[in-house]
This record gives structure tokens, C-alpha cells and sequence, in this order.
């Protein structure tokens, strides 16, 4: 365990689009259940604290471990509001308690396919360079210089077109934000207010462990992936 290590996990109560979602039922526990056991599992952290304004999502995470100190202010809670934010609410809160953390992990609620491992590498990433920020990315399924946007009229029209005849290999490849978890040293200068800069190294993860939970749709794909990733796991909640 690392004493200057912290794990906050935000989850709000106003989930609309997946009525309820951070506590959702998924194969048997309560979606956030899962971020809070890979991050126990790590040993990385003193404290896994949820930043939640719900009194039903803060007992889950007591019932699964984590410690909920405070309940967020309602001006922190509503659609309108960012994860830095929140974060920085809750590392208000802690210091105000005579609480300092060099290592600050956000750890999102929805991501029931991350592994151990990967959160470790971040640590591990971010104690050894120089770094601000290590977070989880993957690799962008589709060249991004070949898409295309819809005119106002419905019709085509490329992003990049002069990509338009280049070979899908011969084109740089892309990443994108896998939205799991983001390491913070606060003892590092923060030189840019763009997390996609110099100042960070991204973790990249495998595609099939990569799904944003936005959408009833979205829920039903990670449930797909979930299955077949821990087959175990579903046959016991099916027999």
C-alpha cells in the first residue's frame, strides 16, 4: 500500500439516460462495486473514497468498502458539471482534514472490464517519469484521417479528403480516451490545461476492454463483452 495514494471514484445519483446507472445491477452486483474492488485489489491506495450526492449510492459503496466522507453539493451534481471539479471538491475536503495525497487516481464508476493490472501501470508509469498524468487510452478503431461528417443536407463531406485514396496502413494511428481511470502527481508542475499533452502518458488497453456506458445500447454491449471475457463468471449466475 502506498500511503500518498488515493482513489476517487465519482458517481452521481441523476444518471438519465440509464435510469440509476452507477448502481445498476450487472451480473449480480452494483455497477460501481466493480471500480471499487479493482481498486482494492491493486493495493495502491490508502483510502477509496465515492463522490457521490446520493444517500442510496453511499451505502453501496460502504456495503463494497469504500468510504464516503461527504455528501457532494447539489452545484457539483447536476449535467453541467466536469470530473475535475469534482475532484477537486473532494481533495478541498480531505485537506481540510489535515489530508495530503501525492498520487490522486479519479477511477470512474462505469468500468466493469478494467483490470488490475492496467491501474497498476499507471502508478507505476507516473512514480518513475516525469510525468503529471498517466491515463487509460486505446487504440482508435478506424483510420481518423479517412471519416467523414454529415453536411446540412445529410450528404458527405471528409474530415481530411486528401486521405481519401491513402491505404488504411500507411496512415498514422490514433488514440482515444478510454474513460477507466486518470493518475494525477500533484508534485509536478502542471504545464498545459489539456490532458492529451506532453505532460501525460497514456496506458493503452486493449479495444475489448474499452466501453463508455451511455446508452442502453452501450449497457448491453459491455454486458456482451462481459460475458465473454469471464464465461466463470456467467455460467455460475445462470445455473
Amino acid at each position: 500500500m502506498n500511503p500518498l495514494s488515493i482513489a476517487i471514484i465519482p458517481a452521481r445519483g441523476g444518471s438519465k439516460r440509464i435510469i440509476k446507472k452507477n448502481i445498476k445491477d450487472f451480473f449480480g452486483k452494483p455497477l460501481l462495486a466493480y471500480s471499487i474492488e479493482v481498486a482494492q485489489k491493486s493495493e495502491l491506495f490508502e483510502k477509496i473514497i465515492v463522490s457521490t450526492d446520493d444517500e442510496e449510492i453511499a451505502k453501496i459503496a460502504r456495503q463494497y468498502g469504500a468510504q464516503v466522507p461527504f455528501l457532494r453539493p447539489s452545484n457539483l451534481s447536476d449535467d453541467f458539471t466536469g470530473t475535475e471539479d469534482v475532484i477537486k471538491h473532494a481533495i478541498k475536503f480531505l485537506e481540510k482534514k489535515g489530508e495530503f495525497y501525492q498520487y490522486i487516481c479519479t477511477l470512474y464508476a462505469t468500468a466493469p472490464l478494467l483490470e488490475v493490472k492496467y491501474l497498476i501501470e499507471g502508478y507505476e508509469t507516473l512514480k518513475n517519469t516525469n510525468a503529471t498524468n498517466t491515463f487509460s487510452a486505446t487504440t482508435m478503431p478506424f483510420p481518423i484521417q479517412r471519416t467523414f461528417k454529415l453536411d446540412s443536407v445529410g450528404r458527405c463531406e471528409m474530415f481530411m479528403p486528401e486521405h481519401y485514396m491513402t491505404r488504411s496502413q500507411d496512415l498514422e494511428e490514433a488514440y482515444q480516451d478510454a474513460g477507466q481511470f486518470y493518475w494525477k502527481n500533484t508534485k509536478m508542475k502542471n504545464t498545459s490545461k489539456i490532458l492529451f499533452s506532453d505532460i501525460s502518458i497514456p496506458i493503452i488497453l486493449p479495444r475489448h476492454l474499452v466501453q463508455d456506458i451511455d446508452t442502453l445500447e452501450d449497457w448491453r454491449r459491455v454486458e456482451l463483452m462481459y460475458q465473454i471475457l469471464n464465461p466463470d463468471v456467467f455460467a455460475r449466475i445462470t445455473t
